[in-house]
């Protein structure tokens, strides 16, 4: 049920079906075609000359040959003609026929190249956003692991305004925390001189009072037990996110779908309430909550993480929340053009 971006060769892929972009012949031609029937062998174009070939907009399926999968799903995506003959919507009846072909078919696991956005020419980046948003729809309803592969970086690309964005945030943040000229270690030197003279006249006004009623802490520190102490422990990360959730509104399902995380996973941290995740997981269920900034800190804080302005992964995601940008696989595309971790399973 997850969306990945990975880099990887769609043929190398072990999953139930990977996902052609082929031409309307479906006999090969260049590109991801010619690299899935050269890996698959001939009995791959032996069965496509079965099939009288395909419509532009549309998907079918055949066995695999010599490919690592079950399945080749072979979907004629369209050329590129400026955007007013009707491509966005065929690219996208394109997705959602293969989609629907894997699902007929009980696959559980998906790899799509980015189609149409090589030698047919649909911008990268607007292919890339109907790839997103068509697959994370389908996976609201359904239970399938979806990958998009990306075999070269140069045939991924977000839009250029939101990686120049994200870049002069980065920016802005990284070099403003390590700028640290004589100005500012005075400013800092005198302030923590501040404060150390205020907590030393503290200090002492605390010890006066501490020495008076000494006999009456000691007794109640005998009696507090372990019990007692351990009681006094703040709720854990399981507790925090099941409480969010309940508070939210949103079933269990709802919810870890949107955060692209895995059913199993999620099962096993509602199971036990001293799970400890890994930093992205925790950062995708605060996504899929909309948590405020400092709700996603005091969550990662529960599963002893923090943000940190010393580390792109960190600002990339305060960047997108500070904005109120919840979009999971929004993130996680920005997240893979910087080269970080993803979000979720």
């Amino acid at each position: 049920m997850p969306l990945h971006i990975v880099r990887n060769d769609i043929t190398k892929m072990e999953v139930d079906a990977i996902v052609n972009a082929a031409n309307s012949s479906l006999l090969g031609g260049g590109g991801v075609d010619g690299c899935i029937h050269r890996a698959a062998g001939p009995e791959l174009l032996a069965e496509c000359k079965t099939l009288g070939g395909c419509e532009t907009g549309s998907a079918k399926i055949t066995g695999s040959g010599r490919l690592p999968c079950r399945y080749v799903i072979h979907a004629v995506g369209p050329r590129w003609l400026g955007g007013r003959h009707g491509e966005r919507d065929q690219l996208i009846s394109c997705y959602r026929t293969a989609l629907a072909l894997a699902k007929e078919n009980s696959c559980g696991t998906v790899a799509f190249p980015l189609i149409s956005s090589g030698i047919y020419g649909y911008p990268k980046d607007q292919a890339l956003r109907i790839a997103i948003d068509t697959i994370s729809e389908f996976l609201v309803e359904n239970d399938m692991t979806v990958y998009m592969v990306i075999f070269d970086k140069k045939a991924y690309r977000i839009s250029e305004k939101l990686f120049d964005d994200i870049a002069e945030y980065i920016d802005d943040n990284y070099v403003d925390e390590h700028t640290d000229d004589r100005s500012e270690r005075l400013r800092r030197m005198n302030a923590f001189r501040a404060e150390e003279s205020m907590y030393e006249s503290s200090a002492c006004k605390e010890a006066d009072d501490e020495t008076a009623s000494a006999p009456a802490a000691a007794a109640a520190g005998k009696a507090m037990s372990l019990d007692d102490a351990l009681s006094r422990i703040d709720e854990s990360f399981s507790e925090m996110l099941l409480r969010k959730i309940d508070e939210s509104g949103m079933t269990d399902a709802e919810c870890y779908k949107k955060a692209n995380i895995d059913r199993k996973l999620f099962s096993k941290i509602r199971s036990d309430k001293l799970y400890k995740p890994s930093k992205p997981t925790a950062i995708a269920f605060a996504v899929a909550l909309e948590l405020s900034l400092e709700e996603t800190k005091d969550m990662l804080m529960k599963a002893g993480f923090a943000l940190s302005r010393s580390n792109k992964f960190d600002i990339i995601i305060e960047f997108f929340i500070s904005r109120g940008n919840y979009n999971i696989f929004e993130i996680n595309e920005a997240l893979f053009a910087f080269d970080q971790s993803l979000l979720g399973s």
